[in-house]
């Protein structure tokens, strides 16, 4: 049987004998979707070409540099969060990504906004985790200017200016993690919420439901003012530490942001039978977590999926190149996963 001929491949494509060789040597411009059916034909008849078909596809995409400016670098949350923006980019097949993760240990807003409009020199659009401050909405401000789309991811922002926001349900994560306690702890008691900044939208925002759960549906639980660990472990542990001494009849605690390896160390000095009487909820999903979970010390962590997540904010980010001068917010709300000491998949 001879070979299939590259007529044979443009009668199979329903393409002209041009169109198959301006592909075949990289002559010209041919459209997307036309590229597609050609590989296709090529595929099904055992084309002989089809490796440089699929060569030429590669080199007709558009090329994209998207930044992601993340935060706290010793953090495994955060590294588990970059890999997944890397994996992501790498997968899409519509276009080549060429993803630059920047991390930012200085959480001033100083030092974001500095930062965002140092990454956004080079990048076709940027995304960044950040807490909401009117400095940071001014260099989105000022990127929005230079044409560079802004998408807030994980916590929004007020900026007028971004262009976009990828997240969950903070509202659901709220009343979900007091669904948790109020339902598991062994009898009312008292229960303290964490946060790590209060310029963070969704953790302001699932702290606010949070209480609205309690009030409206367990009353008898009393919810302490919320408390302040900056994001960081030590402060996490010399907070909750000083709540066990104080505190006899501590049922809950609510992890709402950084510091779960704090909470963790501190809850490890406890004798089995005080641990047993506490509830952790949690939004992390990094290897302390996943040991605590193990451990049976976290009774649950409603936690950003790894990979849904940046799957959707690559989707926005390409979308918003398309569509620049468009005055409307792109919002994605993705379920959050929620992960309890049976469901954890190790």
């Amino acid at each position: 049987m001879n070979r299939p001929t590259i007529a044979d491949l443009a009668k199979s494509a329903g393409v002209s004998l041009s169109t198959v060789n301006r592909l075949l040597h990289g002559t010209g411009t041919v459209r997307a979707d036309t590229i597609d059916r050609v590989l296709e034909a090529a595929d099904k008849i055992g084309f002989y070409g089809l490796g440089a078909l699929r060569q030429r596809k590669q080199n007709s995409l558009p090329r994209r540099h998207f930044s992601f400016l993340l935060q706290q670098s010793h953090r495994p949350l955060y590294q588990l969060w970059a890999e997944g923006l890397i994996a992501a980019s790498h997968r899409r097949m519509d276009a080549v990504i060429e993803p630059n993760v920047i991390f930012e240990d200085d959480l001033s807003p100083e030092a974001v906004s500095a930062n965002l409009l140092q990454i956004g020199k080079l990048a076709d659009a940027v995304a960044v985790i950040t807490a909401d401050h009117p400095l940071v909405s001014q260099a989105i401000d000022e990127l929005r200017g230079r044409g560079i789309p802004v998408v807030a991811y994980v916590t929004d922002l007020s900026a007028a200016s971004r262009a976009g926001f990828v997240g969950t349900d903070n509202w659901k994560r709220g009343r979900t993690a007091a669904w948790f306690i109020s339902q598991t702890a062994d009898e009312p008691g008292k229960v303290f919420p964490l946060v790590g900044s209060n310029r963070y939208q969704c953790q302001d925002i699932a702290d606010a439901s949070f209480r609205s759960y309690m009030r409206e549906n367990a009353p008898d639980f009393q919810i302490s003012d919320t408390l302040l660990t900056h994001e960081v472990p030590e402060n996490a542990y010399e907070i909750v530490r000083h709540l066990i001494e104080e505190e006899p009849n501590i049922k809950g605690i609510f992890v709402n942001g950084g510091g779960i390896s704090g909470v963790l160390r501190a809850m490890r000095e406890l004798s089995p039978e005080r641990q047993n009487k506490i509830r952790i909820v949690c939004s992390d999903v990094g290897p302390e977590t996943r040991k605590g979970l193990s451990e049976g010390l976290i009774t649950a962590s409603l936690c950003h999926p790894l990979d849904k997540m940046p799957a959707e904010l690559i989707d926005v980010m390409l979308r918003l190149i398309d569509r620049r001068d468009a005055h409307s917010i792109e919002q994605r709300i993705v379920p959050f996963d929620i992960l309890t000491p049976e469901s954890l998949w190790t």
